[in-house]
């Protein structure tokens, strides 16, 4: 039996319900080719979160080079304190491209006719569990993105530097790693309150316009699908139960979320309409059963990060579940 076990078989209002055994899946014969050159990408994820975690600011050196100007040894000890965070937000950014490009291969094999969203779900349960792992990473990256300020504050000081060419004799050797079309584009992301969310957004709307022959039924049937598989998995004790770790509970959650906010940035209508493919009510419910210390960031994703809560369309008591 696969692990993608579908638990009832009909429709209950429409919503698809499964169970995907998110720990254990593993690639089919069919899945490798994509499989590994997702693995590839994902293997890094996990130094990618604790580079982020551990990083710490340049903030003190900043403060006393600019309070002093004239004083050459803080101006040089800021410098050299920034240069290696630039090259760690730089690893950073150049992740979100190795992700955007992981993204589009997974979406592609889990998108492709004959087969429908669903039936590839089933199928492929090893790529719609990487999917899930891109989604789960991103929102815990920018969960703690967002938590450290001094990331924008250490780079605004790397680029008024650079361009006022401040410090004689200072180290331009960072210019090779960080030149000044890849500062433009790297302070574009780090704009971002949810960066790597913006990213995945932006890839799965570029994925939809470049692939013109391709429903776009089937990239938000995949999307809405997954939203329901979670859905179920939460607020069913009888299959969140056979999970061995707690922490698939929370993968869970933000797996949802992800596929929420994808979906709403995709469907011409959004995810909060009453024709949604999601059931945005349900979905929020589940949330807010959750302890707030797990789902506090997540349901400000929600409120944040999609493209079309406030719409008019958007049922007022969906809204105000989110106040």
């Amino acid at each position: 039996m696969g692990n993608l076990l579908k638990v009832l078989t009909r429709e209950i209002e429409n919503y698809p319900h499964f169970f995907l055994d998110f720990e254990n899946a593993q690639p089919t014969e069919g899945e490798c080719k994509v499989w590994n050159q997702v693995n590839s990408v994902l293997q890094d994820s996990e130094s990618i979160l604790t580079g982020l975690q551990g990083y710490k600011g340049a903030g003190l050196e900043i403060r006393d080079a600019i309070q002093n100007p004239s004083d050459m040894s803080l101006q040089e000890r800021a410098w050299n304190s920034v240069c290696p965070l630039v090259i760690k937000l730089k690893t950073f950014y150049s992740f979100s491209l190795r992700l955007e490009e992981a993204l589009k291969s997974l979406l592609k094999s889990l998108t492709c006719p004959p087969l429908t969203p669903t039936q590839h779900l089933e199928r492929e349960q090893a790529l719609a569990k990487q999917f899930a792992e891109i989604l789960h990473f991103t929102l815990r990256f920018d969960e703690l993105k967002m938590r450290i300020p001094a990331i924008q504050n250490d780079f605004s000081y790397y680029r008024r530097t650079i361009s006022r060419n401040r410090i004689k004799n200072m180290n331009l050797d960072i210019e090779n790693e960080v030149n000044n079309e890849m500062a433009n584009r790297m302070s574009l992301f780090y704009a971002e309150a949810t960066p790597m969310l913006k990213t995945l957004s932006t890839a799965t709307t570029n994925f939809v316009s470049e692939n013109k022959t391709l429903p776009l039924e089937n990239t938000t049937d995949c999307l809405s699908t997954m939203a329901s598989v979670c859905k179920v998995m939460l607020e069913t004790p009888e299959y969140s139960s056979r999970f061995s770790s707690k922490d698939t509970l929370l993968f869970c959650m933000r797996v949802m979320v992800g596929v929420i906010i994808l979906y709403d940035h995709v469907h011409p209508n959004g995810a909060f309409t009453k024709s949604s493919k999601i059931d945005m009510k349900g979905c929020i419910k589940v949330l807010k059963d959750q302890p707030v210390d797990n789902v506090e960031g997540l349901l400000n994703a929600l409120k944040f990060t999609t493209k079309h809560l406030h719409d008019e369309s958007t049922p007022k008591n969906i809204q105000s579940m989110l106040q």
